[in-house]
């Protein structure tokens, strides 16, 4: 695969990149690209942390990447995930969150086998090494910027937290370094952890890891105030991504046909809207998101009859327009989850795999 061929994997369907410069860079010398992307262990994977993130995945190993999913256990409990039991949140880490993705990769055509998971408690275990890169990383990061980041938690930027949560920022960027990773991902949310990672690289390891950010998936819930007002639209769309704890505006990737259609059937849809609406959010990020994708809406003859799509352009000017009803949306995208989340259903038939399912989902419900 030629340069710019691998560069075009890499990017497309992406927020940002840090830069395409330093990426460009990388790929012109022949450089072995080492990508890692970090989930803490808290509840249910849904379409964003799943299909979301192994689309690009793929994208990544197409391209020649060497791609690692790190389950972040510690980061979890400092966060108090999953009531702040550590060998529980370690537990459902590999029995439930390494499975789920392993599921999500094969619902975007992916093998297995191009994955490699790695568990925080295994990469710290005995390795002072880390824990002084972790020092140098905070040596050389102020207490005001710290705070700043901790939106990477989830948390209000002057919220009141406990002291561990401080160190949630440098032990994330440490993980970068410490496994010499040169092709950080996440979702734009991590994004200040990340520039941390680049603006501390040189003093701590000796270099500067690009940064690559997807962009984040919209829950189903209409939001708290409509229309978004302007001069709080951003925020407010960055707090209304999907989200685990909301069962209700998420699709989980192991969700039954009934349960996708029942939740999509509720989804916030305005016609006429395009600029948040979450069924036209995920038609564009997930599933026209390239030349190849199509999406076929099955409608009564007195209503335009059956219609496909292959660029999300046609799709919103149809559905601005008015000769693309939100109902008719709503089932075209319903019925394309049901398929696309087959496999994953398949994963989840195995009576271990169920068990651990069950048990992750007694314990977020």
């Amino acid at each position: 695969m030629k340069t710019q061929e691998r560069l075009d994997l890499i990017t497309r369907n992406l927020e940002e990149v840090l830069t395409p410069q330093d990426l460009e860079s990388l790929l012109a010398k022949g450089t072995l690209l080492k990508h890692y992307i970090g989930f803490e262990i808290s509840g249910q994977v849904h379409l964003g942390s799943g299909l979301m993130t192994m689309f690009k995945v793929k994208d990544f190993v197409e391209a020649g990447v060497k791609c690692t999913i790190f389950l972040a256990d510690w980061h979890a409990w400092i966060n108090d995930k999953l009531g702040g039991d550590k060998e529980l949140i370690r537990e459902m880490a590999t029995s439930y969150f390494k499975e789920a993705m392993i599921a999500s990769y094969l619902c975007v055509g992916g093998n297995p086998k191009d994955l490699h998971f790695v568990l925080g408690s295994d990469l710290y275990h005995g390795h002072d090494d880390y824990w002084a890169t972790m020092i140098r990383v905070a040596k050389h990061t102020t207490l005001a910027r710290v705070q700043r980041s901790i939106s990477i938690l989830g948390r209000q930027e002057g919220e009141a937290v406990d002291f561990a949560k401080l160190i949630y920022p440098p032990m994330q960027v440490a993980d970068i370094f410490f496994m010499t990773i040169n092709l950080a991902h996440a979702g734009i949310d991590q994004r200040k952890a990340h520039v941390i990672a680049r603006d501390t690289g040189h003093q701590v390891a000796g270099y500067k890891p690009v940064a690559v950010h997807h962009p984040m998936i919209a829950g189903l819930k209409k939001p708290p105030v409509w229309p978004l007002p302007e001069d709080r639209k951003e925020e407010l769309k960055i707090s209304l991504k999907m989200s685990k704890s909301i069962p209700d505006s998420a699709i989980f990737i192991h969700d039954s046909p009934e349960e996708i259609k029942r939740k999509i059937q509720g989804a916030f849809c305005p016609p006429g809207e395009a600029e948040y609406n979450p069924l036209l959010n995920w038609t564009r990020h997930l599933i026209l998101r390239t030349p190849e994708d199509s999406l076929t809406i099955e409608r009564a003859t007195e209503h335009g009859g059956p219609i496909t799509f292959t660029r999300y352009e046609d799709l919103e000017k149809d559905y601005l327009g008015g000769s693309l009803h939100p109902a008719d949306l709503k089932a075209g995208v319903g019925e394309w989850l049901v398929q696309k989340l087959e496999p994953a259903r398949q994963h989840f038939a195995n009576r271990r795999r169920q068990q651990a399912l069950n048990k992750i989902v007694s314990l977020t419900v």
